[in-house]
């Protein structure tokens, strides 16, 4: 096919530039459940969760040091990261903004604490995957220390899984956070490696 090379490409647009800051987005917004021995459990809302190594298999959560939630997790030295959906979106923003000094989440969100295999932590049940962590290392990094951890064992939510066993993440909705919004993920638009693969 010809191009035409008088036809002008559309300018760039002009760029604004900012200050340095954390525009990493979108992230997942996961809720972070932590206890003491005898005492009542908790769950912290975290935008700042990542994959740090494959093998072994370790994540980081980053939390700032007066959270309620900092002690637990630095004391024990566990806790689960638990995947959120668009059905849990209200539950995950009260647990970003409430603190558990002063309110029960799982009893005022209806939420329900599961045992976990690996860890004292409970998982909340209403999660489609909890990730149960053990903290290696913390970095105190400055407004956010950052928790280390591996990861022990995962829970999943049998109703996501077909009947090879195969883990359909998609039907749970899951949720992400960008820029003081959430957001469900849409549509699927491709699979890993779908740009090499061979057309048939």
């Amino acid at each position: 096919m010809r191009q035409n090379k008088n036809k002008k490409e559309p300018a760039a647009a002009p760029r604004d530039h900012w200050r340095s800051g954390n525009m990493l987005y979108p992230v997942p917004a996961v809720m972070v459940s932590c206890a003491r021995p005898g005492e009542r459990p908790n769950i912290i809302t975290v935008a700042w969760a990542g994959t740090v190594c494959s093998s072994p298999a370790m994540v980081s959560i980053s939390v700032r040091p007066e959270r309620y939630s900092y002690d637990i997790i630095r004391e024990t030295g566990e806790f689960v990261i638990n995947l959120t959906t668009e059905q849990l979106a209200f539950a995950t923003d009260f647990c970003g903004v409430r603190s558990g000094r002063d309110v029960d989440k799982f009893e005022r969100l209806h939420l329900t604490p599961g045992p976990a295999v690996h860890v004292g932590a409970p998982i909340i049940e209403e999660s489609p995957v909890n990730i149960e962590c053990r903290v290696t290392q913390v970095l105190e990094l400055g407004s956010h220390h950052m928790f280390v951890a591996e990861v022990l064992g995962v829970d999943v939510d049998s109703r996501y899984l077909d009947e090879r066993g195969k883990l359909l993440l998609k039907d749970a909705r899951l949720m992400v956070y960008s820029h003081g919004e959430y957001f469900g993920l849409g549509k699927n638009l491709g699979k890993f490696g779908y740009s090499v693969q061979k057309r048939r």
